[in-house]
């Protein structure tokens, strides 16, 4: 016969281990582990905590994965926290403080509202031209069906909807319907001035704009291709433009050849078959714009009799461009009201836990007056600079747009953070988070100080104060400081290692008694009802709070006698800093900021390396996170505008077989670029990614005139 034998080897209490025997003497005399020592069970980290809206909590993060749906991913996590909250204990709950997909149905939801708002003007200018509802409703029915098609090519190519393609689809919306439209008006004409049958004024429309519509279609197609091809993350946000908007354009005119002469043939009717007379409105109509058209025609034969002159005005309107280009307010990305900011709270870098705990109280009471608030997250321990006690910081949820109408998420952080400059030895900022999520921390910018020269720490902490007060007093920068751990008093133990090991005693000995004894060290796991827990091994608190406790240690030398750390080591206090960085290969310091109320992003990232050409030999700075890439990206606007006119050139030019009609209409480009630079300086707005989008879809629409 054959028996397992099985012994318990494992601990799995907290008694046992207090009953673990240190030392035991023949006469039956042992110490055990309870008697040197208080053996508990707690908390993995002390260094760390969680509150939300002054509650002890605990926190789960969940990132989305490449590819997963954000809206069904949200709301499955809230159908699962339901089934899951039966089995909590008694006065505990699950809550979602903080999620991302209310901004993004929002966004979804203002895509489909600027959709309607196209179709309806769609609607009306059509209506307005045509005075026929049927002819309306053709480029009506087209439109869904080419954002349905362009949907599901994005699908089959691995897109998500995103704010980046989104933008591209509301730029797409007014290219969809024009194709359309440009088929719907033809076949009227010809119905209205040969009057022909719905059937053959559309064969004939279609014979004739065919080519138009395969060259509009080529032309801004084309215009896209240099976006796809840029460097960097701009790159990646050119690129998701670019193929939203040709996979839209090349839909468009497919069903501009297909379904749309389909509608025509089915739903116009021939003129005077059961039409009564023109409403007074559409005889009024007419006769004014006839009127217009017949100004336009005396214009126009003015300007063709003066061509000298209006080349001259030409020059000058190009000139105006470039000026205008060159001093466009510039920035990345705006920043979006997306329902929540960020506050780091930092305190000196002695503070203690308890100090933290109490500009925590006074953040959160701030916090809990704010109508406009739903939740705040507070995380102990943790900041934007770094981790430590003398660190925080807070997620703040804000309540739906439609519930704290007249304020902003911008508007509240300021509120805080002015509120928090009252509190003595703390300093809090209350930041938008990036447009763009993992670039960046939050909004404003972030500029490396770079110690080139090997001046050092001191040499390179100087500089970096006094580049922060001058900006700081700069009229186009705000809360500007350096982000990062400051310097802070540190205790240095000397080891006399000759006399150490005189003495019989190793360096990885003192090294392992000091790390334990002040730090922790981690010995083993043990199962706690059905969980694997660690055990750690550190001093009790009374007894490392004082430098002299540290020499007191013992250490066992290789004679297995204990020596006090006295015998070899002496302490010392010093200033240090807390934390190294390196940028590039070079020692910095980070320094974030922002741009002055009303200022633009572009105009305090010029105010920073105005300041920085002042820097003491041996130092200069590098931007980097979206500051960085706003830099690329107004870098790239040169080079994409030339190659953006080249491709059209060129495609122009096949398309006619000639090289001086394709000059001709590129001239035309400058004055339609020229309008959107003042479309957006009257507006105040400025030049961001959006904007420069804009501007190359604006080279194809101007190139498409021609047609």
């Amino acid at each position: 016969m054959t028996y397992p034998i099985t012994v318990k080897g494992q601990l799995s209490s907290v008694e046992e281990f207090r009953n673990i025997t240190i030392k035991s003497q023949v006469s039956a005399a042992r110490v055990t582990l309870a008697d040197v020592a208080r053996v508990e069970s707690g908390l993995q980290s002390y260094a760390f905590g969680i509150r939300e809206n002054g509650v002890p909590a605990t926190a789960a993060a969940i990132q989305l994965s490449p590819g997963a749906n954000a809206i069904s991913t949200a709301s499955g996590i809230r159908a699962r926290l339901t089934e899951l909250s039966g089995v909590l204990p008694e006065g505990m709950t699950f809550t979602v403080p903080f999620d991302t997909a209310p901004f993004v149905k929002l966004s979804i939801l203002k895509v489909v509202e600027t959709f309607v708002e196209a179709m309806v003007l769609v609607f009306f200018v059509m209506l307005l031209f045509l005075h026929k509802i049927r002819c309306t409703l053709i480029p009506a029915i087209v439109a869904p069906v080419a954002l349905l098609g362009t949907f599901t090519v994005m699908l089959l190519s691995g897109y998500s909807i995103n704010i980046l393609t989104m933008f591209g689809m509301i730029l797409a919306i007014g290219i969809i319907v024009d194709d359309a439209i440009v088929v719907v008006e033809n076949v009227e004409r010809l119905m209205e001035d040969k009057k022909m049958s719905p059937q053959d004024a559309t064969r004939e429309a279609m014979r004739e704009i065919t080519p138009a519509i395969i060259g509009i279609t080529l032309v801004l197609t084309a215009v896209f291709i240099p976006m796809a091809f840029a460097s960097g993350s701009v790159g990646i946000i050119y690129r998701q433009f670019s193929i939203s908007m040709a996979i839209s354009i090349l839909l468009s005119a497919f069903l501009a050849l297909t379904l749309t002469p389909a509608l025509c043939a089915t739903l116009l009717k021939p003129h005077g078959i059961h039409q009564g007379k023109s409403s007074v409105f559409s005889a009024w109509f007419n006769a004014h714009f006839h009127r217009l058209t017949s100004f336009y025609a005396t214009g126009l034969g003015f300007v063709l009799k003066r061509t000298g002159r209006m080349m001259m005005i030409y020059a000058a309107l190009c000139l105006a461009l470039f000026a205008g280009l060159s001093t466009l307010p510039s920035s990345f990305l705006p920043d979006e009201d997306q329902g929540y900011f960020m506050s780091s709270i930092q305190l000196p870098s002695d503070a203690t836990m308890q100090r933290t705990l109490k500009v925590v109280d006074t953040f959160e009471e701030e916090i809990a007056h704010r109508q406009a608030v739903e939740s705040n997250i507070m995380i102990l321990g943790f900041g934007f600079s770094g981790s430590g006690q003398n660190s925080a910081m807070a997620f703040t949820t804000l309540k739906d747009w439609k519930q704290r109408k007249g304020t902003t998420a911008q508007e509240e952080a300021d509120h805080i953070q002015s509120q928090m400059a009252n509190v003595p030895d703390a300093v809090t900022m209350s930041l938008l988070p990036p447009a763009i999520s993992d670039m960046g921390t939050s909004s404003g910018f972030t500029y490396y100080l770079q110690d080139r020269g090997g001046k050092g720490y001191q040499a390179l902490k100087k500089a970096a104060d006094e580049l922060i007060v001058q900006a700081n007093h700069n009229p186009h920068l705000a809360d500007v400081y350096i982000d990062g751990l400051g310097e802070g008093t540190s205790l240095s133990l000397h080891v006399d290692r000759e006399k150490a090991e005189a003495m019989g005693v190793s360096f990885d000995e003192i090294n392992q008694t000091i790390s334990v004894a002040a730090g922790s060290n981690y010995v083993n796991d043990y199962t706690n009802n059905g969980r694997v827990q660690q055990v750690i091994v550190q001093a009790d608190a009374p007894y490392r709070m004082q430098p002299e406790q540290l020499l007191a240690l013992s250490v066992k030398n290789r004679l297995g006698q204990m020596l006090p750390l006295s015998a070899f080591v002496t302490l010392s206090w010093n200033v240090a800093p807390q934390q190294l960085i390196r940028y590039q290969g070079y020692p910095a310091i980070r320094i974030t900021g922002s741009s002055a109320q009303g200022k633009s992003s572009g105009t305090a990232m010029a105010a920073m390396d105005n300041l920085a050409k002042h820097l003491p030999p041996g130092f200069a700075g590098e931007w980097a996170g979206s500051s960085l890439q706003e830099k690329e990206s107004a870098s790239q606007l040169p080079g994409l505008i030339v190659l953006s006119v080249l491709v059209v050139f060129m495609v122009l030019a096949a398309l006619y077989e000639s090289w001086s009609i394709p000059f001709a209409v590129m001239l035309v480009v400058p004055l339609g670029l020229l309008g959107a630079v003042l479309a957006v300086s009257v507006t105040n707005m400025t030049n961001d990614v959006f904007f420069k989008v804009g501007l190359i879809t604006l080279i194809g629409l101007s190139a498409r005139m021609r047609f």
